[in-house]
């Protein structure tokens, strides 16, 4: 290795740990939201530059993060003097190119047709994903592996899919019978995956369908962009011109300017006859963030609910995933004892399941050695959750608490500041840190868009009280009983 490659795996180890320690301190959804696709470029006597993919990003995070970033940074570097921002160039654009002109010069089957461009696309298993595009407006990426044939179907999500099946087989020809379709579910249930069907089983049976497929983040990053260049107008009508707009992680939402315009563009296309479908991690009435207009719109078409995997669907998945290995790998043969093992104690979400494939032929691979039982216990042991105790949801809380001290969800989350209101949102706020995994700000967020200061303040004001007062003690104790049966 010479000194340049040396210096530069010292340099992206130190902003390993750097990122490492922005995750710890902000908590998971702020850093993924933010820091997820920030890169350490260069560090030069002093100055650390960081590459981002998007100029509104840039401008958020140097309005907004700056301090904090460079505060990890001094944690691994000697002296850093300054921090700055860039927007990086997209990657492999060259590349891409060319690979589209070899596509259209013959490869048909190898290219899916967005608007006027053919996007390469390395099969419809392959690892390599893409976007939808429309007019020169890059949607988020596709996985190609998430299709309609890999989707495992069972009692838990059977409507879900129901619905995405019929719009993807309808959208083009027949007029729509659910608009918008709107699929919630906890993590890892399968929301995404349909959505990325949906878009891949429309641009297969009619490769002239206007699709687009958005994150809500993405959303919000390419509307205020489009503010800033002055040029909103020319981005609501391209996003009016579509056949079916896809939408997912709709809870992250933000911005009030922002919804309004999300809210106009959802009317004008279902008015017009354009097919929407929605997800989120909870029904649109639970969506506090988004006014009560946007809410009733997202409710007034067809809301499906994906449940909690059961045993039978979850083995189902792990058979599917098994075999699809076993297709390209002969010699991998996994029995059904160990499956039905899997599935009786991996519990929580089909990324869970296909995570647990993964390791068992990986380690097949490594070792060739067949796999039993035993070996599967032990390559997946951290995953094990055994009796794990009710996974609680600040959405609980707020219901438990809100019919104890006998006030409305609403007014935990209002702005209002008489003591028979602040009293139980400090305990809800209380709760929700001692019982879930949310960081201080996903918390203040979804007790109304509060600070994490102010939820700090409840914390520690509750903590206080707790040690003085023994029936506040007994009280606290009672909402965590009730919030675990």
């Amino acid at each position: 290795m010479d000194v340049n490659e040396n210096e530069n795996s010292n340099l992206q180890t130190k902003w390993t740990r750097i990122q490492s320690r922005l995750r710890a301190e902000l908590g998971e959804d702020v850093f993924t939201s933010w820091f997820g696709r920030v890169e350490l470029e260069a560090y030069n006597e002093g100055h650390a530059l960081l590459s981002v993919p998007t100029r509104f990003l840039k401008n958020w995070l140097e309005s907004h993060y700056a301090e904090k970033v460079a505060e990890s940074c001094r944690r691994e570097f000697e002296s850093v003097k300054s921090i700055d921002f860039k927007v990086r160039q997209p990657r492999g654009y060259a590349e891409k190119a060319a690979v589209a002109a070899r596509a259209e010069q013959g490869n048909s089957k190898s290219a899916v047709g967005y608007g006027d461009r053919m996007v390469p696309v390395s099969g419809r298993s392959g690892r390599g994903q893409v976007r939808t595009e429309y007019e020169g407006f890059e949607g988020s990426p596709l996985d190609p592996r998430f299709t309609f044939d890999s989707y495992v179907v069972g009692s838990p999500n059977r409507l879900s899919h129901a619905a995405a099946w019929q719009i993807a087989e309808s959208v083009s020809e027949s007029p729509l019978r659910y608009n918008p379709l709107f699929v919630h579910s906890n993590v890892g249930l399968g929301k995404t995956h349909l959505l990325h069907a949906i878009a891949w089983e429309v641009r297969q049976r009619n490769s002239l369908t206007r699709v687009l497929y958005l994150t809500a983040e993405r959303f919000m990053y390419s509307f205020v962009e489009a503010l800033r260049a002055r040029d909103a107008l020319a981005f609501k009508d391209k996003l009016r011109g579509i056949d079916i707009l896809l939408i997912d992680d709709m809870e992250f939402l933000q911005g009030r300017t922002i919804q309004q315009e999300f809210g106009h563009t959802l009317n004008s296309l279902i008015d017009s006859g354009k097919q929407v479908v929605v997800a989120s991690d909870r029904a649109p009435t639970m969506l506090e963030s988004l006014d009560a207009r946007m809410r009733s719109r997202l409710a007034g078409g067809l809301v499906t609910e994906i449940g909690t995997l059961d045993y039978d669907l979850r083995l189902k998945i792990l058979r599917k995933r098994a075999a699809e290995k076993a297709a390209n790998d002969a010699d991998f043969i996994v029995n059904d004892s160990v499956l039905e093992f899997l599935a009786a104690r991996l519990t929580e979400s089909g990324r869970e399941l296909e995570g647990a494939i993964t390791r068992i032929y990986a380690a097949y691979q490594l070792t060739a050695e067949p796999i039993t039982v035993e070996t599967a216990e032990h390559i997946v042991r951290d995953l094990m959750r055994g009796k794990e105790p009710k996974r609680i949801k600040i959405d609980d809380i707020l219901r438990i608490v809100s019919k104890h001290y006998g006030i409305s969800r609403g007014d935990i989350l209002s702005q209002r500041r008489n003591r028979s209101i602040v009293w139980p949102r400090q305990i809800g706020m209380y709760l929700a840190k001692n019982m879930t995994s949310r960081s201080l700000p996903e918390i203040g967020r979804r007790f109304g868009g509060r600070d994490h200061t102010t939820v700090l303040h409840a914390i520690r004001k509750i903590d206080g009280q707790m040690k003085e007062n023994p029936g506040l003690q007994e009280e606290i104790e009672i909402l965590k009983r009730l919030l675990k049966d």
